[in-house]
């Protein structure tokens, strides 16, 4: 399986890998075990010619034979074997349009989808990730518990404004230097998480470009 990676966030010194095969064009997120584990630092890493290296955004990599194991919230999620990495050139920032999706809402107009919504099927989740083009898109910290800075992305899409937290681990190089933006972003519908008696799995951008 070979695919371009186009997600590769961080949290909690975990990370969340993403790309679509070269061959089917659907998305493959590589996971730790069958509860949608992220992956450690060793297990990201690619090998070429000249090394072992940590993955980076627009790299074609094959993956082996890693086995399919979908949850109902992460339909794309592959369990991965014990073949290394091995990384096969780069696609180009120019081709990266060519990759893009077209959803008509990004699951809901919210900023996390309610997860008993999508066990009972009113909120059927196809694919947990997209790659979407946005408009209006802003960068910034939200400073409403100063001892927990969040980093956030506010956009348009479909005329629908969406604040999102963000997990692309190159976000204050971004934050301080936007201007050449592409606009396009990595959306992720993460893990369950309980809050306030209910659970949810919340949008994510995992990768700006």
């Amino acid at each position: 399986m070979e695919i371009v990676i186009l997600a590769n966030s961080v949290k909690n010194h975990a990370h969340c890998v993403a790309g679509k095969c070269l061959i089917t064009g659907r998305w493959i997120r590589p996971v730790a075990d069958c509860n949608g584990a992220e992956l450690t630092a060793n297990q990201v890493k690619v090998t070429n010619p000249y090394g072992s290296y940590p993955v980076k955004l627009l790299q074609k990599i094959y993956l082996g034979n890693p086995r399919h194991a979908p949850l109902i919230n992460q339909p794309e999620n592959y369990i991965l074997d014990n073949v290394p990495w091995q990384q096969r050139y780069k696609i180009d920032l120019s081709d990266l349009p060519r990759y893009l999706d077209n959803p008509s809402v990004i699951w809901n107009n919210e900023g996390r989808v309610r997860y008993s919504d999508i066990t009972n099927g009113n909120t059927p989740i196809g694919q947990s990730l997209f790659l979407i083009a946005v408009q209006n898109l802003e960068l910034f910290i939200d400073n409403t518990y100063p001892q927990r800075p969040r980093r956030r992305a506010r956009f348009l899409y479909n005329n629908v404004q969406y604040t999102l937290a963000v997990t692309d681990p190159n976000f204050e190089n971004l934050l301080n230097n936007h201007q050449n933006l592409m606009n396009i972003l990595c959306i992720s519908l993460a893990q369950p998480y309980e809050f306030n008696g209910d659970v949810y799995c919340y949008k994510v951008v995992a990768s700006i470009f």
